[in-house]
């Protein structure tokens, strides 16, 4: 093989970032001898110039319908204009067709949405943009929408996060293709953090409040927040909040893309990592502060969310 071919795909109100943070690490990646090479290709309709959502235009590199494979990665870029792109016929069926011929595909934030149209993520899990996982659900069903993750790896299909998360599963592409040592490097000449692992949330519940305007869910998610070592099952909560559970379980995914059940473990992990990097009470005393009851289901539960037990993450923070 003298060169890996990967192909990024682009449209009208393509998001800048997506494509950028993928072209410039791989760019960079040869510049430090990656081997064999990647040669990288912005794909449009037609092969016309698009215009970003920032207002900027793009020039393409060649025709998407025009490119034939075998590629070795098919990349989706996100954009305001995912949607307009999902429902085009043709963008849809040549990223289909790209997809048979590529060693890897991969998405990046609402680029997900375009390889929902194609039929890529049935029966898959798959990540978004945590803004737009609800909305990827409720339209295509047959998606495991998981909003937490910051890139999700499934067989030879990759689903990335929001914007700059598209680093994070580059440069994961990179350290499989060539080794951490240059993908060290890579993330050294980016200026970025390399170990980043996909399974990090991208965004905490504390910083990603429910929409003001729906002030139901924005009292339940406060009140969860503050009473974490209480009792938070859905009945508890919905009662408190003077519904059904149904429509308190519909609420929350309808505008945290979640149920109230996992909403309540995610805020009670994201409390536990907390104070296991600012304090040094032990395991249980963290376990019962943030609600777990037991040491080993704050285990469990942080292994399912962060991919590792909670007193390796805090050796882990302690020596960062």
């Amino acid at each position: 093989m003298k060169e890996r071919r990967v192909a990024v795909v682009g449209y009208e109100a393509a998001e800048l970032l997506d494509i950028a943070c993928v072209t410039t690490s791989l760019g960079s990646a040869n510049w430090y001898g990656a081997s064999p090479p990647y040669h990288t290709r912005l794909l449009t309709p037609g092969g016309r110039p698009v215009t970003c959502g920032t207002g900027l235009t793009l020039q393409a590199q060649e025709a998407l319908e025009r490119v034939t494979g075998p590629l070795d990665t098919l990349i989706v870029s996100g954009g305001i204009g995912h949607e307009e792109a999902a429902a085009n016929r043709v963008i849809v069926a040549h990223v289909r067709r790209l997809a048979r011929e590529s060693r890897r595909i991969a998405s990046v934030c609402t680029g997900a949405t375009v390889l929902a149209a194609a039929g890529l993520l049935d029966g898959r899990r798959a990540t978004t943009h945590w803004q737009w996982a609800g909305r990827l659900a409720s339209r295509h069903p047959e998606v495991i929408v998981d909003p937490g993750p910051i890139f999700i790896r499934e067989g030879n299909i990759s689903t990335a996060a929001g914007v700059t998360s598209a680093l994070d599963l580059t440069l994961a592409f990179i350290e499989e293709d060539n080794g951490s040592e240059l993908a060290r490097n890579v993330a050294r000449n980016l200026v970025t953090y390399l170990q980043r692992p996909g399974n990090q949330a991208q965004m905490s519940m504390f910083t990603a409040p429910p929409p003001p305007e729906n002030t139901l869910v924005k009292r339940v998610v406060e009140h969860i927040a503050s009473n974490l070592g209480g009792d938070l099952a859905t009945a508890a909560l919905a009662a408190g909040a003077g519904v059904s559970e149904r429509h308190l379980t519909r609420l929350f995914l309808k505008h945290l893309g979640q149920t109230p059940g996992r909403f309540v473990r995610q805020a009670r992990t994201e409390a536990a990592a907390q104070l296991l990097v600012s304090s040094s009470l032990p395991m249980a005393a963290v376990a019962a502060r943030c609600g777990f009851g037991t040491a080993e289901t704050l285990r469990q539960a942080f292994v399912d969310r962060y991919g590792i037990p909670p007193s390796r993450y805090r050796l882990a923070q302690a020596s960062a």
